[in-house]
């Protein structure tokens, strides 16, 4: 059963991936890889989130581990944001590269203890 939540909720996430990036691009500035930064930041809330409820509201392991491995691991990507970063370095774009390096890092992580303070409540 494990197993199969887990690719439900990782074809959800995949598709969620799919139509957030549509979206973000097509509002996009050129310059920055601004639709992997929303969906790593998203995914990063999610997930954050998803570890409150479990910590301080009893929510089911297992439902954590389906949308938090399924959903959100689908849906977000180190892989897209590490090659976006490369890319950038490689067209010398160094200032979009290290931009998008520490955005990459810094807020997915104040977003994930955010989410994780908000479910604590």
């Amino acid at each position: 059963m494990l197993i199969l939540g887990l690719a439900l909720a990782g074809s959800a996430g995949a598709l969620a991936r799919y139509a957030v990036d549509a979206f973000v691009i097509r509002r996009a500035i050129r310059g920055l890889p601004a639709a992997t930064l929303a969906i790593n930041v998203s995914g990063s809330l999610v997930l954050g989130v998803l570890t409150g409820l479990v910590l301080y509201h009893g929510f089911s392991t297992t439902a954590k581990t389906i949308l938090g491995t399924g959903f959100c691991g689908a849906y977000t990507t180190f892989s897209t944001f590490s090659y976006e970063v490369v890319r950038l370095f490689e067209q010398r774009e160094y200032r979009a590269a290290a931009l998008t390096l520490a955005l990459s890092v810094v807020v997915p992580a104040l977003v994930a203890g955010l989410g994780l303070a908000l479910a604590s409540r």
